[in-house]
């Protein structure tokens, strides 16, 4: 037991030191510029505009490919929603302030991120429907993660588990 709690303070102390670190960070315009475009793509229009194009020009896979993608990002915001709640990990923004962005977090915890979860778990099964898409989706999803970082919205691991737990939706929702 004491090794879990030296090895969980070790990644929480990593965690914090990268966050210092990065909301002191003066990026440079074109990095602020991205990461607030991803960050608001990753608010919903992205996808609603996604699926709109895949509903108009998506082929004969189209409602499956919607739907399955539909059905992970409602799973992954249950699921999210319920662990926010349970863990209660206060969110960068709450220890240190950010030098360059001033967005409001949609919520007051952390940990994991939601709008990680939601892009991926809505890129991977669009991108297993459609090969040529899965680049950019992935790169989509991919922004939005770091955008939650170097927003000071979100901690590394919030991130990192956000990640894993929209893919595995996401693979779940195309394998059904």
């Amino acid at each position: 037991m004491i090794r879990v709690n030296s090895m969980f303070h070790y990644i929480v102390t990593r965690d914090q030191d990268l966050m210092v670190r990065l909301n002191r960070w003066r990026a440079p315009r074109w990095i602020r510029i991205w990461m607030i475009c991803a960050t608001r793509g990753g608010d919903g229009w992205l996808w609603y505009a996604m699926g709109l194009i895949i509903a108009l020009f998506g082929g004969a896979d189209r409602y499956v490919a919607l739907g399955k993608a539909g059905v992970a990002a409602a799973v992954g915001v249950i699921l999210f929603l319920n662990i926010k709640r349970a863990i209660n990990r206060r969110r960068p923004s709450a220890l240190e302030p950010h030098c360059w962005a001033r967005l409001l977090p949609p919520d007051q915890f952390s940990f994991p991120s939601g709008h990680t979860i939601t892009a991926f778990a809505i890129a991977l099964p669009l991108g297993l429907y459609y090969p040529t898409l899965l680049s950019g989706l992935i790169f989509c999803a991919c922004s939005i993660a770091l955008s939650r970082i170097l927003l000071g919205l979100h901690f590394l691991t919030d991130v990192i588990a956000g990640c894993a737990i929209g893919l595995l939706v996401g693979y779940a929702a195309y394998l059904i």
